[in-house]
């Protein structure tokens, strides 16, 4: 296990190393271009900001808070708390107002920084209406203070604050650094009930980037496009990780920008969901439909030649037949490179992907297209990574990886997954009672995922606490079942209705345009997306896709009825958490009506 440098040195002890080369990149939206930042300079930012928080009174051990979308002062905050040995709180910047208030009250927050004019709108509701707010320092210069204030500062003139006055005070901080001091406290999305506060420690975050030395094949030669929130700790994690390593991060700050991102900055590499390689695989499938004869079948043959050789062969850690090998690179040098071409990923090295289940025709198609997508498994509570595809090890598509050095790993009731180790929390802020719940009396954590090992590799069944029993006593598991289903290029999400019902049924969110365009080409003109949800042969489309896509399942899983809406599920009606997950309870209460429908006897 590699030793890299504390989190409170970490930044400093890299600019020595490596001075003017850039650290971050970001995108300067009103000049339209990407900016630079060094080490060193991120380095004294960083500095600067440590005393600039001195001043301002923080604490050791203080919770502060960050409520903005990805930027780079995010991470200026991030290591300077650290130094002081203060606690950084990450909000999502699509948090809603009783959130941030809830957050707040919770951990006694007295500072806040935050991103643009809808963060800080919020939260100054938050400090005017009766909190232990105290101030708001804003990263944006484009935000318009309300009349009313006159206790915010902006970051720049905050950081102009911090000089070496307190220098001392910063290195006596940093030096008295402890490893159970926490680090983090990141408050879970939460698909149901209220959010909890995971506690994350120096010890749990500096061992989790050490234990992935040699892990990924990552080094200083890296641009790493930042696209998932630094509050999701996958995102966290891997960042910090990639600094360690030298690596350039280019901050891309609205999730929209992605794809345009991508093709600016040419990323080697880049964290992701299995949501956004979704996306891929429906647009590129698109394109094929869409392109002549000629190209639809050289792009067809691209990917089964891939597929032989980097799925059947590579991936199971065997050499290729030379023949393959000359095939596959006639065709990574034309067709394969158009594809990566029109993504931006021309210097793709690899791409670390978690968060949910990956559709295995997804990973399949990842991989046969050059990508080296390596699929891992983790919770906020692990500090992100429980295992991992190894890039120099065998990996198959539908695991989740090899365990990560130093996570224990069990199997109890149900084949639930339950952990050990030096990265797996200690417990939720100020909730014992929720923490015994989640960790039992010899120290396991138990995660409410079900899953098996199978030659090294871990494989995930379901999520215990999701599975479905119907009416005729059988057990379902919606989240199998959507990933299976969410790859149709004409489904952009789908929610499975089981519980306590005599069948299963679903509400699906289509993709709009396709499916009006596909009803225009066969006489159906709708003149909006309720007429379009609610035509009848386009339900019977829908339904003829989703049959061809289950077949695999037993009868029982089958879905048997569906209902398209005509609206995406929204965050601002709580059906969505701030990663984009669904809460399955608000769904069922919003669409009560829908599904009921579904249920009538015909």
């Amino acid at each position: 296990m590699q030793n890299f440098s504390p989190l409170q040195k970490l930044v400093h002890d890299q600019a020595r190393i490596y001075g003017e080369r850039v650290a971050l990149r970001y995108r300067d939206y009103s000049l339209g271009i990407w900016k630079d930042i060094s080490w060193k300079q991120f380095s004294l930012s960083v500095r600067r900001l440590s005393d600039a928080m001195i001043t301002l009174g923080v604490a050791e051990q203080e919770n502060i808070a960050v409520f903005s979308q990805n930027m780079p002062e995010g991470l200026m905050v991030d290591f300077a708390s650290y130094a002081i040995r203060a606690v950084v709180i990450p909000m999502y910047a699509t948090s809603s107002e009783m959130q941030v208030k809830y957050i707040v009250s919770d951990a006694s927050v007295r500072f806040i920084f935050v991103g643009e004019q809808d963060q800080y709108d919020i939260a100054f509701r938050v400090l005017k209406h009766g909190s232990t707010l105290e101030r708001l320092i804003i990263f944006s210069r484009d935000v318009c203070l309300n009349p009313e204030d006159s206790i915010s500062v902006y970051f720049d003139d905050f950081l102009a604050s911090g000089s070496d006055m307190h220098k001392g005070v910063v290195c006596a901080r940093s030096e008295k650094v402890q490893p159970d001091d926490l680090a983090n406290i990141l408050y879970t999305s939460g698909t149901t009930g209220l959010s909890k506060g995971v506690m994350l420690t120096h010890e749990m975050l500096n061992t989790a980037v050490a234990s992935h030395y040699g892990v990924f094949p990552l080094s200083e030669k890296d641009v790493v496009l930042n696209f998932l929130p630094f509050t999701h700790v996958l995102e966290r994690g891997w960042a910090y990780l990639c600094i360690a390593n030298g690596c350039t991060l280019a901050v891309n700050r609205k999730p929209s920008d992605v794809l345009q991102s991508m093709r600016e900055v040419h990323p080697t590499c880049m964290c992701a969901v299995p949501r956004f390689w979704e996306k891929v695989y429906s647009a590129v499938q698109e394109r094929i439909e869409r392109s002549n004869p000629m190209q639809r079948k050289l792009l067809l043959d691209a990917l089964s030649v891939g597929h032989e050789y980097n799925v059947e062969y590579r991936m199971k850690g065997i050499e290729p037949p030379l023949a393959l090998r000359l095939q596959y690179s006639i065709y990574e040098g034309t067709m394969i490179a158009f594809l990566k071409k029109q993504l931006g990923l021309e210097r793709a090295n690899f791409f670390p992907t978690a968060g949910a289940a990956v559709p295995p025709k997804v990973e399949d198609f990842v991989r046969s297209a050059g990508l080296m997508m390596i699929v891992g498994y983790g919770l906020t509570e692990s500090t992100a990574t429980v295992s991992i595809d190894r890039f120099n090890r065998p990996a198959s598509i539908g695991s989740v990886g090899r365990l990560l050095e130093g996570v224990q790993i069990r199997f109890g009731e149900n084949d639930e997954i339950l952990l050990k180790g030096k990265t797996i929390t200690k417990g939720y802020y100020r909730k014992a009672e929720v923490t015994e719940l989640s960790i039992d009396a010899d120290g396991w954590f138990h995660t409410g995922d079900a899953g098996y090992i199978k030659d090294g590799e871990l494989f995930l069944t379901d999520r215990i606490k999701d599975l479905f029993k119907t009416s005729n006593g059988k057990y379902i598991a919606p989240q199998l079942i959507e990933s299976k289903l969410c790859v149709d290029k004409y489904i952009d999400q789908i929610v499975v209705v089981a519980e306590q019902r005599k069948f299963v049924s679903a509400l699906v969110i289509p993709q709009y345009d396709l499916l009006r365009e596909l009803a225009r080409d066969y006489g159906v003109d709708c003149a909006d997306n309720v007429e379009l949800c609610a035509n009848e042969r386009v339900v019977k489309f829908m339904m003829y896709r989703i049959d061809t896509l289950q077949q695999e399942f037993a009868n029982y899983e089958q879905i048997k009825k569906i209902t398209l809406l005509p609206e995406p599920f929204s965050l601002e009606r709580g059906e969505l958490t701030n990663t984009l997950k669904v809460k399955r309870a608000v769904l069922y209460k919003n669409y009560k009506e829908q599904i009921e429908k579904m249920y009538e006897e015909e």
